[in-house]
């Protein structure tokens, strides 16, 4: 089958989902497996990097993760905090340039901070984007564009709605991972995967390596991205 595009996704695009039942199968804290995820960001970071893929965008905390239990909410945000201190130094010398996306108004100064500093570290970094969605929802970023427009007296239609999204700094996801074996997309990215070509893995986050990155490269490889098109018009 002919692809469109080049056979390497160049943006990438993550649901890590299946850190709380990876502890629970193994009688640990969901906090345990948050931990363990981190783990698993950092490795496919390397991985990406290691093969070309130019942006990385995963979804750590959605604005509907709040209703979760307080303890792993407060756990998850110093997580975040800390992980990104630890990290910092790494993201540097591997040449990634991170950007946290979504609304920081709920977090607290602490991890603003965090992240803000990490940002500012990394700012001259350009090997490979990692975009952290963390407080971010697919419809609050669809209504924050719409207001900023409105705001500043613009028009809304799709090319104006387009350049105020949160990742308008890079193009759309060419390919969207989500782990855990659950079917959705759970409000992520909902304008940017219009035409993303999506992946689903019944493998939790925490165990996600580079054989099943390599097996959702491999079912890119093999799609017809057409775009509305026909599939003789795209093969020729």
């Amino acid at each position: 089958m002919t692809s469109v595009s080049s056979a390497l996704p160049q943006h990438i695009a993550i649901v890590m989902d299946g850190n709380g039942r990876w502890a629970q199968r193994r009688m640990l804290p969901r906090l345990a497996g948050h931990k363990k995820g981190v783990d698993a960001l950092r490795r496919c970071v390397g991985l990406c990097g290691q093969r070309g893929v130019r942006v990385l965008t995963v979804f750590a905390f959605s604005s509907e993760n709040w209703a979760r239990p307080a303890d792993e909410v407060d756990g998850l945000m110093g997580l975040m905090a800390s992980a990104l201190a630890k990290e910092v130094t790494s993201l540097k010398a591997n040449g990634v340039r991170l950007h946290c996306v979504g609304d920081r108004s709920r977090l607290s100064e602490k991890v603003r901070a965090s992240l803000a500093q990490a940002e500012q570290d990394t700012a001259g970094n350009e090997r490979l984007i990692l975009n952290v969605c963390f407080n971010y929802g697919g419809r609050w970023d669809i209504a924050q564009a719409a207001e900023r427009l409105r705001q500043q007296g613009q028009p809304i239609d799709a090319d104006s709605l387009s350049a105020a999204l949160a990742l308008a700094h890079v193009p759309d996801p060419d390919l969207l991972i989500r782990t855990g074996g659950e079917l959705r997309i759970s409000n992520f990215l909902l304008w940017q995967l219009a035409y993303t070509e999506l992946y689903f893995s019944d493998v939790l986050w925490p165990d996600f390596d580079a054989q099943d990155l390599d097996a959702a490269l491999h079912d890119y490889a093999q799609r017809q991205r057409r775009f509305g098109k026909t599939g003789e018009q795209v093969a020729r």
